[in-house]
């Protein structure tokens, strides 16, 4: 009689979707999870969703109507995206900049790379349950966007740059405020370190936790600070400087064991490092134009074609552009960092636990709509 009762043991592998609606996904992100219990046996990330056709348009517009549109890929990178969009037009034009607005731009670049590790530390950190440094994090990048939005205007979705420039001057008031916040960011470190670093439970949800080896890191073109927490120091401001990078001192910080432990500890440290160019790019801040005013107000480079890599906060960016000598760019492709640093999760969250898929997900630091552009 017991018999009937008695279940054949049939390994059942069924199907989870996280998001896009969950709020841990990061965006407009769809991870179909097969699961085996509460272990992933396959991830597959699903993009698409928030597709919006940027590189078509900015085949269809002029170079400098395409200027707002590079914000609105990585929101949370628009002045270094705007940075990267105006070197390259430059590079293929022949555009000269002026000695103030390339350290301008590059103190602006860092301050945006400052702000957006900090949403990334706040989120992820509220992903894992803890509330009170997505506090913290956001007090301080307060202060990081009223400082740019005094010079640019805009807290979030910049267009700042100009072929030849900046769209303005930085005064007094600015830079007094940037070496403020600077001393203010140094005094919170500590509190970020004693209420994460040093939690026990963060340490036990993240060490040890979605191990990205780093030559499975190079076959998925994984870039930025994943990369680095591999222990490869790669870093396109380091190895292919550009703008006025060469000029200053700086470390390029690196992991050992390429876990979201390692992921965190390397956005921590860059941080820092942001704020040694910021303080020597404000204290060798030169005088005179932030602006070629010889600069044409018409682009139209000659025939060819330009490949200008930056580091932006997700890591190696790139704009291809060719031109046919008229006022729209013929070709326009955006290397992006978030599209293969997600898909290396397909390999990373095998024999993983559904829950540390939040961790790790998390610690990749994924903006999905420059995925999407």
């Amino acid at each position: 009689m017991a018999e009937q009762f008695r279940k054949p043991v049939v390994d059942q592998i069924y199907t989870l979707n996280l998001g896009p609606q969950h709020p841990s996904t990061h965006g407009v992100l769809r991870m179909l999870l097969d699961l085996d219990g509460e272990y992933i046996v396959k991830a597959d990330p699903t993009i698409g969703y928030g597709h919006r056709g940027h590189e078509k348009m900015g085949e269809n517009r002029t170079y400098k109507q395409f200027m707002p549109n590079t914000s609105r890929m990585d929101y949370l990178s628009g002045m270094l995206y705007n940075h990267g969009f105006a070197l390259a037009v430059e590079k293929l034009a022949g555009i000269e900049v002026p000695a103030r607005a390339r350290y301008i731009r590059v103190i602006c670049a860092e301050l945006n790379r400052i702000s957006s590790h900090l949403l990334w530390f706040g989120t992820y950190v509220m992903d894992l349950g803890g509330f009170t440094p997505f506090l913290y994090a956001f007090d301080d990048r307060e202060r990081i966007l009223d400082l740019l939005d005094r010079v640019s205007g805009s807290r979030l979705t910049y267009s700042y740059c100009r072929f030849g420039g900046v769209a303005r001057d930085v005064d007094s008031g600015f830079v007094e405020g940037t070496r403020s916040f600077l001393q203010r960011l140094r005094s919170r470190f500590p509190d970020y370190h004693s209420l994460v670093t040093e939690n026990v439970i963060f340490i036990y949800r993240t060490r040890g936790v979605g191990v990205v080896p780093a030559e499975l890191a190079r076959q998925y073109g994984v870039t930025g600070p994943n990369l680095r927490a591999c222990g490869i120091a790669y870093d396109v401001r380091k190895v292919e400087p550009y703008e006025v990078y060469d000029r200053f001192e700086f470390e390029v910080p690196v992991g050992v064991n390429g876990d979201a432990l390692d992921r965190y500890n390397v956005r921590l440290a860059e941080m820092e490092q942001s704020c040694r160019i910021i303080e020597q790019a404000l204290d060798q801040l030169p005088p005179g134009p932030y602006l070629n005013e010889k600069a044409p107000f018409r682009v139209r480079p000659p025939k060819g074609e330009v490949y200008q890599a930056f580091e932006s906060a997700r890591g190696l960016t790139a704009y291809y552009l060719v031109s046919d000598g008229s006022a729209c760019p013929y070709r326009c492709h955006i290397r992006v960092p978030s599209f293969g640093n997600l898909h290396v999760l397909e390999e990373v969250l095998k024999g993983t636990l559904v829950a540390d898929a939040i961790s790790i997900l998390g610690s990749i630091d994924v903006v999905v709509p420059e995925i999407d552009r």
